[in-house]
């Protein structure tokens, strides 16, 4: 027998100031990614019970995995500008993406303002919940973690466009006036400031772990290795040891043993998995299971399952591997081979390598769903805390330190094969500190790191200049110009950009 809930969706017509609250219904069995759209409720009338606040959590963790968020836009940003991609497709197909690839983007370029408007949405859920829960009257334990949960997402929206656009407006609640619309940019270091004292927060607050209903949600090492991460882009490196010292101190996360297969859909939430973003072929209701992460980065090929094919390695990814180095066959779909779940790529396919990533095996697909669909986008995992922990050990002169936990990734990577990926033992700051640069590109690539990586070492001119990066300039994307004419010129430019 089917029960009947409701799941409201709150969200703000940017632009305009106006907040609608829509309303979907669900099966009872089903997970909080489960939603379709039905009516709508005005705002005034909900905010009243503890099912409206479990329902705009789970309205909140929907909204991480649309277009702008985990699709083109985010790509756009967060991975086309950099040495390990290269635009993909047919030379025909969307060809704006090569202006993030070579760095001429210009402000009017619809995928800035796509990332912008994902990233405030986001945003604007949290606020709601931080803003309305605390005056609902239920259980005070779901009440804090609710509002934990809030602060990380708000906190983790925040980091991707701080590191994307510096100075950015810093909204910590929902508008109620005319004036709370227009807010200009904030120094980035207040908004630095804001993302370490909401992860603070939720910190203190979050579960350990989950039962098997809420898996999925954030957690307390979710909370931990992304202020891991804030610390390692402003060179806090103390801190950096801090947190990732106190992920691993949780106990509960390890390196998966098979590098390949962890990003495949039967692991999702695997062990080395600290946070990922949940997608969802949902039966019966195509319209929730909306993720287009795969469907957009999947091999170009004949097959019902292919997908448009962007985002691709790039050669100069795939030679940074060392010889016999497992982590390429996880990494590099080359076209006119068979990947290891049994997929040949025709030799015909117009790239000769796709994102294996974001592959999902062809037998999967479902007709009538977006290719891929299903896959997670796994954000924050354990090798990436073990790596973290091995760059600030070392800023910090503790070689011994940085060496083990640099080993930890290194050991997993061979599978067991000693022959390959020798032990990097070098005592001299400098050497060790390019072995950890090059370990995060391999254990990291196709993971919308690069980029901002580059960037944050002080290398842009050095490594992404012959892409056309520019000193000065290409350390941040353009302000959307949409968002600059709304704000009648309260929110200004980044240098170099008209």
């Amino acid at each position: 027998m089917m029960m009947k809930n409701k799941i409201y969706y709150l969200r703000k017509a940017i632009g305009l100031g106006l907040i609608a609250v829509l309303l979907f219904s669900q099966g009872c069995k089903k997970n909080f990614l489960d939603a379709t759209p039905g009516t709508t409720t005005v705002a005034t009338q909900f905010w009243k019970t503890s099912a409206d606040a479990t329902a705009a959590n789970a309205a909140m963790y929907a909204d991480l995995h649309g277009y702008n968020d985990i699709a083109f836009p985010a790509i756009a940003i967060e991975s086309m500008g950099s040495d390990d991609v290269t635009k993909g497709s047919v030379p025909t197909d969307a060809t704006f993406m090569n202006e993030y690839h070579n760095f001429t983007v210009s402000a009017g370029e619809g995928q800035i303002e796509g990332f912008w408007s994902g990233m405030y949405n986001n945003i604007n859920f949290a606020n709601q919940i931080l803003d309305n829960v605390p005056n609902i009257s239920m259980d005070a334990t779901l009440k804090a973690r609710y509002l934990a949960e809030a602060q990380f997402i708000r906190a983790y929206d925040y980091f991707r466009l701080v590191r994307a656009f510096g100075d950015v407006p810093l909204r910590v609640h929902t508008p109620k006036t005319a004036a709370d619309y227009n807010l200009a940019r904030t120094p980035k270091a207040q908004v630095w400031a804001q993302i370490e004292a909401d992860l603070t927060a939720a910190a203190s607050v979050l579960p350990t772990t989950y039962s098997s209903a809420d898996i999925g949600h954030v957690t307390k090492g979710a909370a931990l290795a992304l202020h891991a991460k804030v610390a390692l882009y402003q060179k806090k490196w103390a801190d950096v040891v801090t947190y990732t010292n106190a992920v691993t101190a949780l106990g509960i996360y390890s390196l998966f043993s098979d590098y390949e297969k962890m990003f495949r859909t039967q692991n999702k939430n695997n062990v080395e998995s600290i946070f990922e973003i949940q997608n969802e072929l949902i039966p019966n209701n195509p319209g929730a299971s909306n993720s287009q992460y795969s469907q957009v980065q999947m091999p170009r090929v004949t097959e019902p399952a292919g997908g448009w094919g962007f985002n691709d390695p790039s050669p100069s990814l795939i030679a940074e591997f060392e010889s016999g180095d497992p982590r390429l066959v996880g990494t590099v779909i080359t076209t006119g081979t068979t990947t290891p779940e049994g997929d040949m790529i025709d030799a015909s396919a117009p790239d000769p390598y796709y994102n294996m990533k974001s592959y999902v095996p062809f037998a999967l697909y479902v007709s009538g769903y977006n290719q891929g669909c299903q896959q997670d986008k796994i954000v924050l995992r354990y090798a990436e805390v073990l790596l973290m922990n091995a760059e600030a050990n070392n800023e910090l002169g503790n070689n011994a330190a940085a060496l083990a936990a640099l080993e930890q990734v290194r050991a997993r990577a061979r599978e067991g094969n000693a022959g390959i990926l020798p032990k990097v033992t070098a005592s001299d700051q400098g050497v060790l500190r390019t072995a950890i640069y090059h370990e995060r590109r391999v254990e990291l690539g196709m993971e919308f790191d690069r980029h901002f990586d580059v960037i944050r070492q002080g290398r842009g001119a050095a490594v992404f200049g012959a892409l056309g990066f520019v000193q000065g300039k290409s350390e941040l994307w353009p302000i959307p110009q949409n968002e600059i004419d709304l704000s009648a010129g309260t929110l200004t430019q980044n240098p170099g950009y008209n």
